[in-house]
């Protein structure tokens, strides 16, 4: 966790009195006070229950390089003795909840996915992602009996609205005059990806292993799905993610979707933000590079009668994964709800808010004409099926993909208990779903 620089609690600059390894000032002689530390740690558990395991999960690591407190990847906590001899317990327990909420939410592993899909690279960059993910955590989680840290970035801060994700934040700002005083900010690599000095590594001692990981993650999605209604939003959302592990058709769709933005005509528009590199071949002219835009994906769901509502609901997962795939661009992907007629086409803004309609017999060709005929047309098209449905006589102008939910040999049709669908055509790629 980090506070804004100059605030009440904030750390100085290196170098100047009262600042972390500078002369006379800094670290507490005396060392961490772990009575303090630990104290807060309870009491966020007893304010967060909810979130107890992974609490006590992190272990604690005193150091004299972090600024307040940070984590990295491997679930260890990096304290400065002086950050908490100076921030009262009731700020610490909401700082101890911040952190591991980092851990939870994968913030390290996003963020390097991010880095990689977008290209960004440097401090400044991950700055920003430590920015965003920050945004997506304080939104909602202090209040209730947990006291909020000073100096703690919201989107309100940013001027933007809450509930969104780390991917949608990183996208709607760029360090400036608003983010000029969070230079120190800095919740360490298990929020941004990038390790730190103080880094003990994967070797180190006490971290946690993937599968450990996993194991805490599991047991708080248990207890906020045990407990509905008592934790917020954002945290309702992950944990029902949580008990739906990635898929292999998600990294098949991940594959269609960077095959289908390094196609032909996917670069659409130019930069000079970026000089092209043709640029040092012409001394004096500076031109521009040619930029990508992210794929636009259509997704058709099929909400005939022989689609349960579980599947339903594990369509509505995937149209959320679907959006992280391109970057946590919502405003790149069109729902489509289909039974025997095509409905209404939805732009992205929730996946939970998308009316799935439907109840009927199958036709899924009038889902694809309608996924087809939005404006700007789809790169990639995405049907999500039981597979009982007449498919188009020929190839979509765009890659397809084809989710199908898992049916024993005993297919059946709403009308004909003799029925056997047709296999999806041999142009859309098909991977079964669960």
């Amino acid at each position: 966790m980090t506070v804004t620089r100059g605030a009440p609690g904030a750390p100085d600059a290196p170098g100047t009195p009262g600042a972390p390894g500078s002369p006379g000032g800094g670290d507490s002689p005396g060392g961490l006070d772990r009575d303090k530390l630990f104290a807060a740690r309870l009491q966020a558990a007893r304010a967060r229950p909810y979130l107890a395991t992974a609490l006590f999960a992190l272990h604690t690591v005193e150091s004299r390089r972090v600024p307040t407190m940070a984590v990295d990847r491997h679930w260890r906590c990096y304290v400065s003795p002086a950050f908490v001899d100076r921030t009262p317990v009731e700020e610490l327990a909401g700082v101890w909840v911040h952190e591991v909420s980092h851990l939870l939410r994968d913030h390290h592993g996003r963020s390097d996915r991010v880095a990689r899909e977008r290209g960004l690279t440097g401090p400044g960059e991950r700055l920003r992602m430590n920015i965003a993910a920050d945004c997506e955590i304080n939104d909602d989680v202090f209040g209730d009996g947990l006291a909020r840290p000073e100096g703690a970035v919201d989107p309100q801060f940013l001027g933007l609205d809450d509930g969104h994700l780390m991917e949608d934040y990183l996208r709607w700002f760029q360090l400036g005059r608003l983010t000029q005083d969070l230079a120190w900010l800095d919740c360490g690599s298990g929020a941004d990806g990038l390790e730190r000095e103080w880094d003990l590594g994967p070797d180190g001692a006490h971290g946690l292993d993937r599968h450990e990981q996993d194991a805490v993650r599991f047991r708080v999605a248990q207890g906020i799905k045990g407990r509905p209604g008592s934790a917020p939003e954002g945290w309702r959302r992950w944990a029902e993610e949580a008990f739906h592990p990635p898929q292999q058709w998600r990294e098949l769709l991940g594959a269609a979707v960077r095959s289908a933005a390094s196609a032909a005509g996917a670069g659409d528009d130019y930069t000079y933000g970026r000089p092209a590199r043709r640029s040092a071949a012409l001394p004096g002219a500076v031109l521009p590079s040619l930029r990508r835009r992210p794929p636009r994906v259509g997704v058709v769901i099929d909400t005939s009668g022989s689609v349960s509502d579980a599947e339903l609901g594990s369509a509505l997962l995937e149209v959320a994964a679907i959006s992280r795939a391109v970057g946590g661009r919502r405003d790149l992907v069109t729902v489509v709800p289909c039974d025997a007629a095509a409905r209404i086409a939805h732009p992205l803004c929730r996946a939970e808010g998308i009316p799935l309609v439907g109840g009927g017999g199958t036709d899924l060709r009038t889902g694809f004409a309608r996924a087809l005929r939005t404006r700007p047309r789809p790169d990639v098209v995405v049907v999500l099926t039981d597979g009982q449905t007449p498919w188009p006589d020929s190839r979509p102008p765009c890659r397809t993909v084809v989710g199908l939910f898992p049916r024993g040999s005993g297919a059946w049709s709403e009308d004909d208990p003799d029925y056997v669908p047709d296999t999806p055509p041999d142009w859309a790629q098909v991977v079964e779903i669960g």
